[in-house]
């Protein structure tokens, strides 16, 4: 009875864990928080002791090798990307992508094309990352640029004819003619 209810209780634990982090939702998802990552590591271990740790691997949908490479890893890669500086010195980092985002998205940069920003934040020491890259990372993050160029309201200042024939307009034409001579040609 006591092996029973401990095989329960694991089961228990495994499941609820699982159900604050996906909301029921069994299927492969990414647990985008190393957190989260961390805290389903430390139920499956806890459980494990009671349940074979094939079987709780199984039943949550989680392979062996995946579990094995985020036993592994160190706590700062478990999420999606990583924050470590050694892990991968060419990986854009959090604060780099966080950079680039507010620079992509912003209305200051609006009129600067995307190209011409990814050298702008180099050269301003903000972020170094090549143009693919911030291209990448706009599809990947669904960064939406502001419009281009706003348009001023056209100026209403001027000559305005309230009645036809109360202004008049001259223009004047140069024709230059094959002997040198010049003939100026107006019409109102």
């Amino acid at each position: 009875m006591k092996r029973q209810n401990e095989v329960l209780r694991a089961w228990l634990r495994v499941a609820l864990i699982l159900f604050k982090l996906t909301a029921f939702s069994f299927e492969r998802q990414r647990l985008p928080d190393g957190m989260n990552k961390s805290r389903l590591l430390r139920a499956i271990d806890r459980s494990s002791k009671a349940i074979p740790l094939t079987r709780i691997l199984q039943t949550i949908g989680l392979s062996s090798s995946r579990y094995h490479a985020w036993r592994n890893r160190m706590p700062c890669e478990l999420t999606d990307y990583s924050s470590c500086p050694k892990s991968h010195p060419t990986q854009t980092s959090s604060t780099e992508i966080a950079t680039s985002r507010n620079m992509a998205t912003s209305d200051d940069y609006r009129d600067v094309p995307t190209s011409t920003l990814s050298r702008l934040a180099q050269r301003l020491g903000k972020v170094y990352a090549s143009t693919s890259v911030w291209y990448r990372l706009m599809r990947q993050y669904n960064w939406r640029r502001p419009r281009k160029h706003v348009h001023p309201p056209k100026p209403k200042i001027g000559i305005r004819a309230v009645s036809p024939k109360e202004l008049w307009h001259m223009d004047a034409t140069l024709i230059r003619l094959l002997d040198g001579s010049k003939i100026y040609l107006q019409s109102d």
